[in-house]
């Protein structure tokens, strides 16, 4: 018995696959929340407050991303969080947070414009004799440049802040 495949359905179905990935590549977002954390030896973890040093600064950026960070190690790990000489420390600053046209159309004007936030991130932990790890961590996200920016920007920040967010809270506290 001979099996036979119809070159045209084959492409199709090719086709379709590949676009399907394509558009949905661009939300893909891992998040595993895994804390891989000696809990007997790790007991407290401080969080400085991030400052906004971005040349471009929108207000509420700031105190919505420290609020998430502390929100995010407090439900995802059984460590306290304290001011100072903590076992775990993580500091930083947001130091990037600007708009950028993209897809620039034929008669050169852009169609999407993206937003782009970049955090500076250290990260010590006290109870074990390792390096202080050093971190820069951006996402974007891009929409429309026929929606006014005031409409999604506060979408738009909390999606960045949780993916940021995510980011940090995987490289500090999961041991790959």
């Amino acid at each position: 018995m001979k099996f036979h495949i119809d070159n045209h359905f084959f492409i199709r179905t090719v086709l379709i696959f590949f676009t399907f990935c394509i558009t949905n590549s661009c939300s893909i977002s891992y998040s595993f929340r895994t804390a891989s954390i000696d809990y007997e030896l790790t007991k407290t973890l401080s969080i400085a407050h991030f400052i906004n040093q971005a040349p471009l600064v929108y207000p509420p950026l700031e105190q919505r991303f420290n609020e998430e960070m502390k929100d995010m190690f407090t439900r995802n790990t059984r460590l306290q969080i304290i001011n100072q000489n903590a076992d775990m420390e993580i500091e930083g600053e947001i130091v990037g947070y600007e708009l950028t046209p993209m897809a620039v159309q034929e008669d050169a004007f852009a169609s999407e414009t993206k937003l782009t936030m970049t955090v500076r991130m250290r990260f010590r932990n006290n109870k074990i004799d390792a390096p202080e790890m050093q971190e820069t961590i951006t996402a974007f996200r891009t929409f429309s440049s026929n929606t006014v920016f005031d409409t999604v920007q506060d979408q738009l920040i909390n999606e960045l802040i949780k993916e940021v967010v995510d980011q940090i809270f995987n490289a500090t506290m999961a041991n790959w």
